[in-house]
């Protein structure tokens, strides 16, 4: 029975040490990571990564991570147009079967899924906000955008009809769409302006608008959006994602 105990208790040490080595080189791996990342994509904070599974020393020996999770705060995505960039609030991606080099100095995904959030103030850049002319006597331009509730934008439409600007902004309920690396932004039905209604492509020039996505980090593509309380949220996937190199 001495003999038993004494096993037992060189196990339990033994166990116990291999959870420390395990965690603290998941620590280390995590570390490794974020700092490729942050350097490959340029980006101004470090990264958080959360590599998961246990235990991470076997799949070290395998080569491959199972399932890697990855946060990026104020991402500044590129648009298209030279030095513009939108802002991404909060970037999370969820990274399968992760082939790493022995350094770390490369890691790609097999497959990756995720979200994206834009405020509205954000994308509301993006929309007209200097007054246009929709027809003789009626400028209009794009003054706010907020949820409209069941995933629509609500789209707020400030108004000027024969040099008298409307008490109330004009409310546009929209819907919002991913096409390609591209978020639009299309009114559901078109307002009148104090009574008067201006040509249809007049006044979409105002109401609907489109932004650019582009670049996300590792080759991911944006996939769906819908409208939120705060703003837009955005599942983006991608296929042979590079966290590093």
């Amino acid at each position: 029975m001495r003999a038993l105990r004494i096993l037992l208790v060189v196990v339990v040490i033994l166990g116990g040490l291999f959870v420390l080595a395990d965690r603290l080189a998941v620590n280390f791996a995590q570390g490794e990571v974020a700092d490729k990342l942050k350097t490959s994509e340029g980006l101004a904070a470090t990264p958080d990564v959360s590599i998961k599974g246990f235990p991470f020393l076997t799949q070290v020996v395998g080569g491959s991570l199972d399932d890697v999770e990855v946060g990026i705060k104020d991402y500044e995505a590129a648009t298209g147009t030279s030095g513009r960039t939108i802002r991404i609030d909060d970037l999370q991606a969820d990274m399968k079967g992760v082939a790493f080099s022995g350094d770390y100095s490369s890691a790609t995904a097999a497959s990756a899924t995720g979200t994206a959030s834009i405020t509205y103030a954000e994308l509301l850049k993006t929309a007209k906000s200097e007054p246009t002319q929709v027809m003789p006597g009626v400028t209009a331009n794009v003054v706010g955008l907020s949820d409209g509730g069941n995933g629509k934008i609500k789209v707020a439409v400030e108004a000027t009809v024969l040099g008298t600007k409307l008490p109330q902004p004009v409310y546009v309920l929209s819907t919002v769409a991913v096409e390609g690396d591209t978020v639009r932004v299309h009114a559901d039905s078109l307002p009148s302006f104090g009574g008067v209604r201006a040509a249809e492509n007049e006044v979409r020039s105002i109401t609907d608008f489109q932004q650019k996505i582009d670049e996300l980090p590792g080759g991911i593509k944006l996939d769906k959006v819908e409208a939120g309380k705060n703003g837009v949220e955005i599942s983006v996937k991608g296929s042979n994602v590079k966290l590093a190199g």
